[in-house]
This record gives structure tokens, sequence and C-alpha cells, in this order.
């Protein structure tokens, strides 16, 4: 028996996994060794979800990151010789249409980020799985890529560890549990475990079930639940006897149903001869906390197979075998179904990436089979180069703000995506009702009291508009659409766009408490802004003004996008809720990594802001302010930043607009807020929800939004947001904006779309939401430029002041010509859309002279 080895660069805590096995095989890939792996039981694992895991994959997903790493996973098991592609469909029953128009959305979405998935008609189902009963379906999708880790994804794991060993890279040991984390000077040296401790630069968290107890190791926690997933199995089924193959037909999930069905195949096979149904808990899911699963020798089966009463499941079973009748007809094998454990997260996304608390320290939990591989990838890529090929931003751990970190928080949260894994459908702007009330503005209750329609946005509380300004339909209603589908209405509130009208054309006030603030002060808190910022910083003329500007990757790729408030002592950074959390935790590393001598704050609950926009809002400001004479053009000009009295409260006011008319942003301490509201409300100034400023008007304004139009997949030029001139000083990812400057063209660029025809096929007007495949009109086929990326929506609204569905979508540097048409896929049917901009050109004021005026 070897040495137990005392250092490595890498130690792996749960080698076992399909997820723990892929990172150290794609390490080794990307160069790296003196790789030890350890696992708390075997390896692979006989105790974790891999162990028991069904082990399909289908690529049907709504989400760009998801389609890629689980297309990524089912190339790498075929490339191993462990993946039947058998293809999979999903039915719709008769009477569930919401079923149906789900299924052609996947299929849109396919389209759109590089699946294979049709429609096809019932009698073509039941052609494909002949256990159906075709006269209970409408329709279904077929998935000619899906398919079956084959015998198994424990398999697979063991395979590449065994690899991994004998390339002499990667230690493998059993029976290994970690005790605790050796942090040394917020660092990572080293894992104290049951057999002694090994010292270490870099430890990556793949304990999957049991990731949490490990990050509660360096003091934080992660959004992830355990929780209950029944699988059951009928037999025997002789269908497949004497072919040797571990399936013989597509799979099928009625999703419907929450539940989907396999064969196991011959039964010779090692778990042969029987039809798996599984489901998933619609109503009380449940969950476990991680420090209450048994131990591998408290379990009848294993920990992570825990004990299933058919009764629990009954209701559904019965509706699986009206569906699919050999059910009924075959014994119930009551030793051999579980509830297996699997994760459910807070957000629907992993938790991967560097620790907010510990450096080296990496996670990698709450990862499905499906996706075992490729995000094993993205991991090793990650740490290799500190960058992915694929924007991370919706599963890097850095997304989530301390609060969402908290356990109650996790629990409520996972309680609600876990009842929702497979139905109902959740629609793009779906709010979740837990974990709700965190962050408040100081003037909750007068928007409450306003009837306040409110949506969640990084703790946030943020009304998209008010019941109190239904009268405002009156005046607009004949610019203002009933939105007559469901789905386009849902969470939607038509008040919104008569609110974006009135602001247009008087006046407005808008809650944007959601900022997220960072100060950024000490010596080097220029330096640290001029590295990391495309645009310049430093110099004295830009003391007193707002900069907006991007940080770009290694590669010159857009990272993110905000602006700096630049004082004469420190630097404050404004930035997106959503996107504001990784920003931060992105300078707190640059400033280690670089040795910058900087103190970086979080303060977005210390200040507020609010917006004040329209024609009538210089007029409307000198109402409440103590020096009216100081809002005038010439002692205030466009881009200024100046200290204003309202109230008797000091605010700093900016004036900007990211809604394209006259106004400032209102910058105050948050115990100051509710009395420049107040004050502001007593001049009669309507409150317009943040519909307005989020949507419907920054899509006439052609303004790109963080982790939709921009991404780390496009670079500062294919946005149209590079300066002319390119800054002397030297910032991340320059030489590559420059090489990208060199280009006679860009690959791609964004453009604004309009919808030319939003008639569906019943006549009813359509206003879509979420993401659309752009078609080229001839052949049907989504755009993919040169690079291969592909073309889609990245946002989309209705704009009532253009009176048209806007879309913005990256489109092949040939296409990109002003008046071409194409089309864009919702909900199965193809509307026509027109190039209105190539590159940023408004559709709305598109000199922008409104907010200079």
């Amino acid at each position: 028996m070897s040495a137990f080895p005392k250092k490595a660069k890498v130690v792996i805590v749960g080698l076992g996994g399909i997820v723990g096995a892929s990172v150290a095989h794609h390490l080794i890939a990307r160069g790296w060794d003196d790789i030890v792996g350890i696992d708390k039981s075997g390896v692979p694992t006989d105790i974790g979800s891999t162990a028991h895991a069904s082990d399909f994959c289908y690529a049907t997903s709504h989400d760009f990151l998801s389609c890629w790493t689980t297309l990524y996973s089912m190339d790498f098991f075929e490339k191993m010789g462990h993946y039947a592609r058998i293809g999979g469909i999903e039915v719709a029953r008769v009477g569930d249409d919401a079923r149906m128009e789900e299924l052609k959305r996947k299929v849109a979405s396919g389209k759109a980020f590089g699946t294979r998935a049709t429609m096809i008609s019932a009698k073509e189902a039941k052609e494909k799985f002949p256990l159906l009963e075709e006269d209970l379906i409408q329709g279904a999708l077929w998935d000619p890529d899906a398919g079956l880790v084959i015998p198994r994804s424990q398999t697979v794991a063991g395979k590449l560890v065994d690899q991994g060993v004998d390339s002499g890279k990667l230690t493998s040991i059993a029976n290994c549990s970690a005790l605790s984390l050796v942090i040394e000077d917020g660092r990572i040296t080293g894992v104290n475990t049951t057999r002694g401790t090994i010292m270490a630069d870099h430890v990556v968290v793949c304990a999957g079930l049991w990731g949490r107890l490990i990050a509660a190791m360096a003091g934080e926690d992660l959004p992830v639940m355990p929780v209950d997933h029944p699988l059951t199995f009928f037999g025997p089924y002789q269908e497949w006897a004497n072919s040797g193959v571990e399936i013989g037909l597509p799979l099928m999930r009625d999703q419907g149903n929450s539940a989907y069905m396999r064969d196991t195949g011959d039964p010779k096979t090692a778990e042969g001869g029987q039809i798996e149904w599984g489901y998933y808990y619609e109503t009380n899911p449940r969950l476990v906390h991680p420090r209450d699963i048994l131990e591998k020798e408290q379990a009848r089966l294993s920990p992570s197979q825990r004990d299933l009463a058919l009764e629990d499941v009954l209701e559904p079973l019965e509706r699986a075998i009206e569906l699919t009748p050999i059910l009924g007809e075959l014994g119930f094998n009551e030793s051999h179904s579980f509830n297996g454990l699997l994760q459910t997260s807070t957000d629907g996304g992993p938790s991967m990436g560097e620790s907010q608390k510990v450096r080296g320290l990496w996670y990698a939990v709450g990862i499905w089979v499906k996706d075992g591989p490729g995000m094993g990838k993205l991991i090793a890529d990650w740490m290799t180069d500190g960058r992915t090929a694929i924007d991370h931003h919706a599963i890097d751990f850095s997304r989530f703000n301390e609060f969402q970190l908290d356990e109650t928080f996790i629990q409520e949260r996972c309680e609600e995506t876990a009842a929702k894994i497979y139905n109902p459908p959740v629609h793009p702007r779906e709010p979740f009702a837990g974990g709700r009330g965190i962050r408040r503005s100081p003037f909750y209750e007068r928007e409450k009291e306003l009837g306040g329609h409110f949506m969640e946005l990084g703790g946030w509380e943020r009304a998209h508009g008010y019941a109190a300004n239904e009268h405002l339909l009156e005046k607009y209603g004949d610019r203002v659409p009933v939105r007559e589908n469901e789905w386009d209405n849902r969470h939607f509130w038509r008040v919104s766009n008569a609110e974006h009208l009135e602001l247009s054309e008087n006046c407005g006030i808008i809650n944007l408490s959601h900022f997220h603030l960072t100060e950024i002060e000490g010596p080097d808190h220029v330096a640290m802004l001029e590295w990391l910022c495309a645009a310049k910083i430093g110099g004295d003329n830009n003391i007193g003004k707002g900069i907006y500007t991007h940080f770009l990757d290694e590669e010159g790729m857009v990272r993110a996008d905000f602006t700096v408030i630049r004082f004469a002592d420190r630097c404050r950074l404004i930035n997106g809720a959503d996107a504001g959390p990784r920003d931060f935790q992105y300078m707190r590393r640059v400033a280690q990594d670089k040795g910058f001598d900087v103190t970086i704050t979080d303060v977005t609950e210390k200040y507020i802001t609010i917006g004040i926009w329209g024609p009538n809002a210089r007029d409307t400001l000198s109402k409440v302010v103590a020096d009216p004479d100081g809002l005038s053009k010439e002692n205030f000009p466009f881009a200024a930043i100046k200290p204003i009295e309202i109230a008797g409260k000091t605010v700093t006011a900016f004036r900007l607009s990211y809604v394209g008319e006259q106004g400032w942003e209102l910058h105050m301490a948050y115990e100051d807020g509710l009395a420049v509201w107040d004050a502001l409300r007593s001049t009669g100034v309507t409150a317009v929800g943040v519909e307005t400023y989020a949507n419907s008007r920054r899509m006439e304004k052609s303004l790109r939004l963080q982790n939709a139009d921009l991404l780390t997949e496009y670079n500062l030029l294919e946005a149209d947001l590079a300066r002319p001139k390119v800054k002397e000083a030297d910032f991340c990812g320059k030489a590559k904006h420059l090489e990208y400057k060199a280009r006679d063209h860009q690959p791609t660029m964004l453009c604004t779309l309009v919808m030319t025809d939003n008639l569906d096929s019943k006549g009813v007007a359509r206003y879509p939401v979420g993401i659309m495949p752009v078609l080229d009109p001839e052949t049907g086929e989504t755009l993919v430029d040169a690079l291969g990326r592909r073309s889609f929506t990245t946002s989309v609204a209705y704009g009532p002041t253009i009176g048209k569905n806007i879309a913005l979508a990256y489109l092949p540097w040939p296409q990109c010509e002003i008046g071409r048409t194409f089309k864009v896929e919702y909900f199965g049917e193809t509307f026509p859309v027109e190039v209105a901009a190539v590159g940023y050109k408004p559709l709305y004021d598109p000199e922008n002279l409104l907010p200079r005026s």
C-alpha cells in the first residue's frame, strides 16, 4: 500500500462521483498533476447520487449554459463508449394545453441553443414508444440526442479515476473523509482527513449531497438542498431479453405528471428486465439537510437511497398507469424501489467557482449526471485560465449575497424549486414566494399604499407598477395593448406601460434602491480601477464625474458593465442587483492577487437611489431643492455630479438617464430616503414602476443589460460599446481588445430588431417574453456566425412609445443590414422581425438629445 500523501497541488473532496471524477479528468487534460482525490466511501462512490442516478440525459432546457454542458457531456460519454443515444420523447396529454405549449417553447429554445428537438404527432410518439396510449396524448417533443449513460455513470466515474491514476497524475484514496480545512490568512492550505493531513494549494469540493458540510468548514454555506426523488421499478419486463442492450426503447418524460419512465434493457444486464418509473414531488417536497443524512451503516440501501412508501406516489402512479398500462400489468419491485436523493438549488443553478471567503477553495456542487463532464470542464478551465469559454455568471458561487446563504432562505427557496423540477413550466418572469421582504426601500410602505405590484431582485422588493396609477389607462389606453395571451401577460401589469408614457410626456420618479453599490478607497483605489476598467478612471478631470465603463476578462470579452462615480477620496461603483455581488468578489480577488492597497466595501444597504426623469424633471425637482438655479443646464451640465439639498437632506445628484429623458439619479443615505421621497411626491409627481426602467424604455433606447446582452462570449466592439479611442493606460484584456479593434469588422454585432407583425395563427397579438431563435426566413435555420455562435434574442419587451415589440440579438456580420428581415420562433410559430439598428442606436430619440435638454 502506497504511503499517504502529505502534499498535493489539488485535493478533490468527493472524487468518487461523476463530478469529482470529471473535474480530475479535465484538470489533467489541462496540464495539472499532483492531484489527490478523497472520498468518504468507495471510489467510484457507492453512497452518493451517482451510485443510484437514473443516468439519462436530455438537453431540453431554456438555459444556454445548461444546454451546452449537457451536449458536451453527451458527446463526452459517447466518446468514452458509455452513451446510448437512444432518443427521448416528452409528451403532452390531451387536455394539458399548457404542457403542449411548453414543449413548443422547448423546441424553440433548442433552436436557439443548438439542440435538435422537434415536435412530433401522437401517432409518431406511439411508434417510437409503443407502451403509450396514443389517444391520451395530443403531441410530443422528440429529442434524438437524448439517451442513457451506460452501464452507469458510476462506471464512468470509476473509469475516469482509473485513467487518472494510470497517468501518474492522480492519487485516489477511498474511505477517507474530510474532517476540517486548513486555512491560513484567508487561503486554503490543506485538508485534515481521517487518515491524516494533506497540504494543498487548491481544494475542490465535489462532495455532492454533503457539499454544504464541507463548505461549513470554511465558515460558509451553499444554497443547495438534497431532495427525495421516488424511483420505482416494475417487472419482470422481458421485451429485450437476449438483446444485450442496456435500454431498448427511447426515454419517455410525462412532465405534466412530474414523471418519466424507461426500460432497463436485457434482463441479463446489471439492472435489466424492468421498467423504471421516476417521479418528483410537486407538493411538500421532502428536503433533507446533509447533516441529517444517514451514515452508510445506518441505511437500508445507502445514505442517498431512502425508504419509499408506494402510497406516497400512488396518485401520480395511477395517472402513469393510464398513460402506460404496462406499469399496472407488471409487478412492483418494492425492495429495489427507493427515494433517491438528488440536489435542488435556490435559483436552479449549481454552486461553482471559488469560495467567497477562502482563496484556493473551489466548489462544484449541485450538478446532475447529465451535466457532470461539462461542468467538470468548466471548473478545470476556470482554475487554469481564470475564465471559461461559456459565460458562467449563472453558476458562479459569487453571485450570491450573504443573505442568500442563510439557512432559512435556502430552505424556503429550495422548497419552491424542488416543487417545480418538472411541473409546472416556469415562466421567465416567475417570482419566488419565499425569501421575500428581506430588503425594502425606506419608502416601501408608501409604495404599498400605492398598490405596488412587487417583484424581487437582489433581495429588494421592487414595484413594477402601481395600482394607484390605473387612471392613466384612461389617458393612454389606446397606446397600451391588452395582452390577451395569458403567458404573455403573466407577471406583467398593464399599468406599467401607461406609467412609461406618463413619464415620457410629463415626469416620474422610480425607486432604484436595488442598485448594488460598492465603495473602493485607499492609496491604490484609482490605480486598481484603472487596471480593471476599459474607460479612463484616473486624472483630476474625472473627479466629480460619473464614468460608464466595463470590466473585460483576459480575452477581452465583456465581464461587467456599471458606472463609477469618482469622488476625491474614493470611488463608488453603481451596479445591477444581480451582477453586483460577482463584481464585488472579483475586485477583492484582483486586489489580493495584484497587491493593490485598497478597502472594498459593499454599501448597498447604506445608500438608496431615486430616479426622476421626464421633460418636466427639472421643473419638478426645482420645487423641492434648496437652490433651484443650481439645476439649470448651465449650472448642472449633463453627466455632472453635484450635491443638492432636498427636505434638509444632502443628496448626490447625478445627471444622466437610463430612460432617455431629462433628469437625475438622486443618491442619498438610506435613512434620508423617506423624507426625499415624500418631498418629491408632494409635487404631485407620478411614482413609476421599475418595469419602465428595466425593460420597456431600456429597449426603446437599445440599452444593454449585463448577464443578458453582455456576456463573456462577446467582445465590447460586438456589443458596440467600445469607446472610439482606447485609453493609454494598460487594463485587463487590453491586448485582446486592440486585436479585435484592428479587424475590418466583427464576426457579429448586437442589433436591435422590431417585430413587424405580432399576430399569431389564431389572430391573437403576441408580446413575447424569454429567448427566441433568430431564423433565416428562407431556410428556417438559426443564424450562426463565423465563430459558431448562434443568434437568439437576448432581451425583448414591448415599447409603448414605439408601439412595437423590440428585441436585441447578436447577428452574424453578413446579416447585419438595416431593413433586413428574419423570423423569430415563439411557441411553435414564427413572426417577422426587421433589423432596425446595427450596433447601438436608440429607436427613441436616436440622437440622445432629450437627456441633455
